[in-house]
Protein backbone atom coordinates (compact mmCIF):
# COMPACT_ATOMS: atom_id res chain seq x y z
CA UNK A 1 0.00 0.00 0.00
CA UNK A 2 2.93 2.54 1.04
CA UNK A 3 4.38 1.75 -2.78
CA UNK A 4 1.38 2.13 -4.23
CA UNK A 5 1.22 5.35 -2.67
CA UNK A 6 4.71 6.23 -3.32
CA UNK A 7 4.57 5.33 -6.90
CA UNK A 8 0.98 7.08 -7.81
CA UNK A 9 2.79 10.94 -7.96
CA UNK A 10 5.68 9.43 -9.16
CA UNK A 11 3.79 8.31 -12.17
CA UNK A 12 1.56 11.25 -12.13
CA UNK A 13 5.55 13.36 -12.24
CA UNK A 14 6.71 11.18 -15.04
CA UNK A 15 3.72 11.36 -17.24
CA UNK A 16 3.93 15.41 -16.76
CA UNK A 17 7.30 15.51 -17.46
CA UNK A 18 6.90 13.97 -20.72
CA UNK A 19 4.15 15.15 -21.75
CA UNK A 20 6.27 18.48 -21.38
CA UNK A 21 8.64 17.60 -23.28
CA UNK A 22 6.29 16.75 -25.72
CA UNK A 23 5.39 20.31 -26.05
CA UNK A 24 8.55 21.30 -26.36
CA UNK A 25 9.54 19.52 -29.32
CA UNK A 26 6.52 20.26 -31.27
CA UNK A 27 6.69 24.10 -30.42
CA UNK A 28 7.89 25.82 -33.70
CA UNK A 29 11.48 28.04 -33.51
CA UNK A 30 10.95 31.52 -32.29
CA UNK A 31 11.10 32.69 -35.92
CA UNK A 32 11.53 31.22 -39.18
CA UNK A 33 15.02 30.21 -40.24
CA UNK A 34 15.87 32.27 -43.21
CA UNK A 35 19.05 31.83 -44.98
CA UNK A 36 21.44 34.37 -47.20
CA UNK A 37 20.54 33.97 -50.62
CA UNK A 38 17.11 32.09 -50.04
CA UNK A 39 14.64 32.04 -53.07
CA UNK A 40 10.91 32.95 -51.36
CA UNK A 41 8.03 31.89 -53.00
CA UNK A 42 4.39 33.35 -52.20
CA UNK A 43 1.60 31.18 -53.19
CA UNK A 44 -1.60 31.75 -52.30
CA UNK A 45 -5.61 32.98 -53.37
CA UNK A 46 -6.82 36.46 -53.83
CA UNK A 47 -5.58 38.30 -50.54
CA UNK A 48 -1.19 37.12 -51.87
CA UNK A 49 -1.82 37.85 -55.18
CA UNK A 50 -2.99 41.34 -54.95
CA UNK A 51 -0.90 42.61 -52.03
CA UNK A 52 1.68 43.18 -55.38
CA UNK A 53 -0.79 46.11 -56.13
CA UNK A 54 0.89 47.50 -53.54
CA UNK A 55 4.29 46.39 -52.60
CA UNK A 56 3.68 46.28 -48.68
CA UNK A 57 5.15 43.12 -48.03
CA UNK A 58 8.91 42.49 -49.48
CA UNK A 59 10.23 46.18 -48.35
CA UNK A 60 8.98 45.25 -44.76
CA UNK A 61 11.10 41.48 -44.71
CA UNK A 62 13.83 43.33 -46.28
CA UNK A 63 14.37 45.53 -44.00
CA UNK A 64 13.73 42.89 -41.31
CA UNK A 65 15.92 40.68 -42.67
CA UNK A 66 19.02 43.66 -42.12
CA UNK A 67 21.78 42.18 -44.40
CA UNK A 68 20.77 38.78 -45.42
CA UNK A 69 19.67 38.90 -48.95
CA UNK A 70 16.71 36.97 -50.16
CA UNK A 71 14.73 37.68 -53.37
CA UNK A 72 10.81 36.84 -53.39
CA UNK A 73 8.41 36.11 -56.35
CA UNK A 74 4.73 36.36 -55.66
CA UNK A 75 2.89 32.90 -57.24
CA UNK A 76 -0.49 33.51 -56.33
CA UNK A 77 -3.58 33.23 -58.06
CA UNK A 78 -6.97 34.83 -57.17
CA UNK A 79 -9.80 31.88 -56.95
CA UNK A 80 -7.15 29.28 -56.95
CA UNK A 81 -7.30 26.14 -54.42
CA UNK A 82 -4.76 24.04 -53.03
CA UNK A 83 -6.26 21.55 -55.55
CA UNK A 84 -4.98 24.34 -58.41
CA UNK A 85 -8.17 25.23 -60.06
CA UNK A 86 -7.77 28.54 -60.81
CA UNK A 87 -4.46 28.01 -62.29
CA UNK A 88 -5.92 25.02 -64.99
CA UNK A 89 -7.32 27.36 -67.32
CA UNK A 90 -9.15 24.77 -69.82
CA UNK A 91 -8.79 21.62 -68.06
CA UNK A 92 -8.81 19.72 -64.72
CA UNK A 93 -6.92 21.18 -61.76
CA UNK A 94 -4.36 18.27 -62.28
CA UNK A 95 -3.64 20.68 -65.05
CA UNK A 96 -3.28 23.90 -62.41
CA UNK A 97 -0.52 22.10 -60.54
CA UNK A 98 1.46 20.85 -63.43
CA UNK A 99 1.83 24.27 -64.12
CA UNK A 100 2.58 25.40 -60.89
CA UNK A 101 5.39 22.53 -60.70
CA UNK A 102 6.86 24.09 -64.11
CA UNK A 103 7.40 27.45 -62.27
CA UNK A 104 9.09 25.77 -58.92
CA UNK A 105 11.41 24.21 -61.22
CA UNK A 106 11.57 28.16 -63.47
CA UNK A 107 12.59 29.35 -59.71
CA UNK A 108 13.82 26.55 -57.48
CA UNK A 109 12.58 28.29 -54.30
CA UNK A 110 14.12 27.49 -51.36
CA UNK A 111 11.35 28.60 -48.82
CA UNK A 112 7.46 28.89 -49.74
CA UNK A 113 4.67 30.76 -47.47
CA UNK A 114 1.62 29.95 -48.16
CA UNK A 115 -1.96 31.17 -47.21
CA UNK A 116 -5.44 29.01 -48.53
CA UNK A 117 -8.19 28.50 -47.17
CA UNK A 118 -10.44 31.64 -46.93
CA UNK A 119 -13.50 30.33 -49.24
CA UNK A 120 -14.27 28.17 -45.75
CA UNK A 121 -15.44 31.56 -44.51
CA UNK A 122 -18.28 30.88 -46.97
CA UNK A 123 -18.35 27.10 -47.47
CA UNK A 124 -18.37 26.46 -43.99
CA UNK A 125 -15.93 23.21 -42.32
CA UNK A 126 -17.51 20.24 -44.81
CA UNK A 127 -14.83 19.98 -47.48
CA UNK A 128 -12.05 20.49 -44.65
CA UNK A 129 -11.08 16.68 -45.41
CA UNK A 130 -10.41 17.24 -49.03
CA UNK A 131 -8.56 20.59 -48.23
CA UNK A 132 -6.23 18.62 -45.99
CA UNK A 133 -5.71 15.91 -48.80
CA UNK A 134 -5.19 18.72 -51.33
CA UNK A 135 -2.81 20.66 -49.14
CA UNK A 136 -0.80 17.44 -48.08
CA UNK A 137 -0.47 16.79 -52.10
CA UNK A 138 0.77 20.19 -52.64
CA UNK A 139 3.20 20.36 -49.65
CA UNK A 140 4.41 16.70 -51.33
CA UNK A 141 4.86 18.40 -54.69
CA UNK A 142 6.72 21.70 -53.43
CA UNK A 143 8.93 19.33 -51.19
CA UNK A 144 9.58 16.85 -54.56
CA UNK A 145 9.86 20.13 -56.70
CA UNK A 146 12.44 21.74 -54.49
CA UNK A 147 13.91 19.12 -51.68
CA UNK A 148 14.87 20.84 -48.32
CA UNK A 149 12.58 23.75 -49.05
CA UNK A 150 11.05 25.17 -45.79
CA UNK A 151 7.87 26.51 -45.67
CA UNK A 152 5.44 28.59 -43.68
CA UNK A 153 1.73 28.41 -43.39
CA UNK A 154 -0.59 31.49 -43.23
CA UNK A 155 -3.98 31.01 -42.23
CA UNK A 156 -6.80 33.99 -43.77
CA UNK A 157 -7.45 37.17 -42.20
CA UNK A 158 -10.79 38.00 -40.66
CA UNK A 159 -13.32 39.96 -42.68
CA UNK A 160 -14.92 42.72 -42.14
CA UNK A 161 -18.72 43.68 -41.94
CA UNK A 162 -19.11 46.78 -43.57
CA UNK A 163 -22.43 48.92 -44.06
CA UNK A 164 -25.54 47.94 -46.49
CA UNK A 165 -25.88 45.70 -48.77
CA UNK A 166 -22.50 44.22 -48.19
CA UNK A 167 -23.25 41.16 -45.75
CA UNK A 168 -22.58 40.59 -41.87
CA UNK A 169 -19.22 38.33 -41.72
CA UNK A 170 -19.88 37.17 -37.86
CA UNK A 171 -21.02 34.01 -38.81
CA UNK A 172 -18.37 33.70 -42.13
CA UNK A 173 -15.35 34.87 -39.02
CA UNK A 174 -16.53 32.19 -36.88
CA UNK A 175 -16.03 29.41 -39.52
CA UNK A 176 -12.80 30.96 -40.47
CA UNK A 177 -11.83 30.69 -36.87
CA UNK A 178 -12.67 27.11 -36.62
CA UNK A 179 -10.93 26.60 -39.63
CA UNK A 180 -7.37 28.21 -38.02
CA UNK A 181 -7.59 25.76 -35.48
CA UNK A 182 -7.43 22.98 -38.13
CA UNK A 183 -4.80 24.24 -40.05
CA UNK A 184 -2.67 24.78 -37.12
CA UNK A 185 -2.67 21.43 -36.93
CA UNK A 186 -2.15 20.28 -40.01
CA UNK A 187 0.93 22.77 -40.02
CA UNK A 188 2.45 21.17 -37.26
CA UNK A 189 1.93 17.86 -38.42
CA UNK A 190 3.22 18.91 -41.61
CA UNK A 191 6.51 20.01 -39.99
CA UNK A 192 5.68 23.48 -41.10
CA UNK A 193 5.87 27.10 -39.27
CA UNK A 194 2.56 28.76 -38.79
CA UNK A 195 1.70 32.54 -38.66
CA UNK A 196 -1.93 32.69 -37.22
CA UNK A 197 -2.88 35.70 -39.39
CA UNK A 198 -6.35 35.45 -38.26
CA UNK A 199 -5.53 36.42 -34.80
CA UNK A 200 -2.59 38.91 -35.58
CA UNK A 201 -5.32 40.73 -37.41
CA UNK A 202 -7.56 40.94 -34.65
CA UNK A 203 -9.47 37.44 -34.59
CA UNK A 204 -13.04 37.79 -34.44
CA UNK A 205 -14.62 41.31 -34.77
CA UNK A 206 -16.46 42.53 -32.18
CA UNK A 207 -20.12 42.99 -33.57
CA UNK A 208 -21.70 45.51 -35.93
CA UNK A 209 -19.41 47.56 -38.22
CA UNK A 210 -15.75 48.11 -38.85
CA UNK A 211 -15.01 51.03 -37.17
CA UNK A 212 -11.30 51.75 -39.23
CA UNK A 213 -12.40 49.35 -42.37
CA UNK A 214 -9.30 48.01 -44.22
CA UNK A 215 -11.24 46.37 -46.95
CA UNK A 216 -12.88 47.62 -50.16
CA UNK A 217 -15.63 45.76 -49.70
CA UNK A 218 -15.04 43.44 -46.21
CA UNK A 219 -12.99 40.78 -48.14
CA UNK A 220 -10.61 42.92 -50.31
CA UNK A 221 -7.78 44.85 -48.87
CA UNK A 222 -6.76 48.82 -49.32
CA UNK A 223 -3.31 49.34 -49.24
CA UNK A 224 -3.44 50.76 -45.78
CA UNK A 225 -5.08 47.21 -45.12
CA UNK A 226 -2.10 45.48 -46.48
CA UNK A 227 0.55 47.49 -45.03
CA UNK A 228 -1.14 46.23 -41.78
CA UNK A 229 -1.53 43.17 -43.07
CA UNK A 230 1.92 42.95 -44.07
CA UNK A 231 3.84 43.86 -41.11
CA UNK A 232 1.67 41.28 -38.53
CA UNK A 233 2.95 38.83 -41.61
CA UNK A 234 6.45 40.03 -41.12
CA UNK A 235 6.55 39.71 -37.41
CA UNK A 236 4.51 36.30 -37.36
CA UNK A 237 7.84 35.11 -38.92
CA UNK A 238 9.21 36.07 -35.66
CA UNK A 239 11.23 38.98 -37.33
CA UNK A 240 11.58 42.90 -36.12
CA UNK A 241 10.90 45.47 -38.18
CA UNK A 242 13.18 48.52 -38.02
CA UNK A 243 11.86 51.64 -38.40
CA UNK A 244 12.81 53.32 -42.04
CA UNK A 245 12.65 57.38 -42.75
CA UNK A 246 9.16 57.92 -45.43
CA UNK A 247 11.27 58.78 -48.49
CA UNK A 248 14.08 55.83 -48.86
CA UNK A 249 11.15 53.51 -47.98
CA UNK A 250 8.32 54.35 -50.60
CA UNK A 251 11.65 54.47 -53.19
CA UNK A 252 12.16 50.63 -51.88
CA UNK A 253 8.35 50.22 -52.06
CA UNK A 254 8.73 51.19 -55.79
CA UNK A 255 11.35 49.22 -56.94
CA UNK A 256 9.69 45.89 -55.71
CA UNK A 257 6.69 47.11 -57.63
CA UNK A 258 8.05 47.26 -60.67
CA UNK A 259 9.90 44.03 -60.14
CA UNK A 260 6.63 42.11 -59.25
CA UNK A 261 5.20 43.98 -62.53
CA UNK A 262 7.88 42.48 -64.75
CA UNK A 263 7.68 39.17 -63.01
CA UNK A 264 4.35 38.64 -63.89
CA UNK A 265 4.80 39.19 -67.28
CA UNK A 266 7.10 36.31 -67.21
CA UNK A 267 5.35 33.66 -65.61
CA UNK A 268 1.59 34.90 -66.31
CA UNK A 269 2.13 36.48 -70.24
CA UNK A 270 -1.97 37.68 -70.87
CA UNK A 271 -1.58 35.59 -74.32
CA UNK A 272 -0.49 32.23 -72.79
CA UNK A 273 -2.94 30.85 -74.83
CA UNK A 274 -1.14 31.99 -77.84
CA UNK A 275 1.92 31.66 -76.57
CA UNK A 276 2.09 27.89 -74.82
CA UNK A 277 -1.35 26.74 -75.65
CA UNK A 278 -3.74 25.10 -78.04
CA UNK A 279 -3.15 28.57 -80.10
CA UNK A 280 0.40 28.66 -80.01
CA UNK A 281 0.31 27.84 -84.27
CA UNK A 282 -0.76 31.26 -84.32
CA UNK A 283 2.07 33.40 -82.41
CA UNK A 284 4.06 30.77 -80.43
CA UNK A 285 6.82 32.15 -82.20
CA UNK A 286 7.10 34.71 -80.02
CA UNK A 287 7.22 32.33 -76.50
CA UNK A 288 10.83 33.43 -77.47
CA UNK A 289 10.75 36.32 -76.16
CA UNK A 290 9.49 35.57 -72.36
CA UNK A 291 13.00 34.23 -71.13
CA UNK A 292 14.09 37.87 -72.02
CA UNK A 293 12.20 39.23 -68.98
CA UNK A 294 14.97 37.08 -66.58
CA UNK A 295 17.40 39.49 -67.21
CA UNK A 296 15.56 42.51 -66.33
CA UNK A 297 13.90 41.00 -63.25
CA UNK A 298 17.27 39.76 -61.77
CA UNK A 299 18.23 44.09 -62.03
CA UNK A 300 15.34 44.64 -60.78
CA UNK A 301 16.23 42.93 -57.57
CA UNK A 302 19.59 44.73 -57.80
CA UNK A 303 17.73 47.68 -57.29
CA UNK A 304 15.61 46.60 -54.49
CA UNK A 305 18.86 45.61 -52.81
CA UNK A 306 20.67 48.90 -53.31
CA UNK A 307 17.12 50.34 -52.15
CA UNK A 308 17.00 48.13 -48.93
CA UNK A 309 20.16 49.45 -47.82
CA UNK A 310 19.34 53.20 -48.86
CA UNK A 311 16.34 52.72 -46.61
CA UNK A 312 18.46 50.94 -43.79
CA UNK A 313 20.74 53.73 -43.55
CA UNK A 314 18.92 56.61 -43.04
CA UNK A 315 16.79 54.55 -40.64
CA UNK A 316 15.74 56.67 -37.99
CA UNK A 317 12.90 56.01 -35.24
CA UNK A 318 9.80 57.91 -35.67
Amino acid sequence: MFLSRLLTPMLCLAVQVSFTQAQSRDEQPAAFPFKDGDRVILLGNTVVEREQRHGTLEPLLALALGSTKVSLRNLAWSGDTVHGHARSYFGPPQEGLERLGAHLELIKPTVAILCYGGEFAFEGLGGLPDFITGYRGLLELLRKQSPGVRIAIVSPPPLETLPAPLPDQTEANKRLASFRDALSKFAQGQNCYFIDLFARMGGLPPAGIAKNPLTENGLHHTRAGYEILSRHLVEGLGLEIPKAAPAPLEALRQAVIAKDQLFFNRWRPQNETYLFGFRKHEQGQNAKEIPLFDPLIEQADQRIQAAKEAALGGRRAL
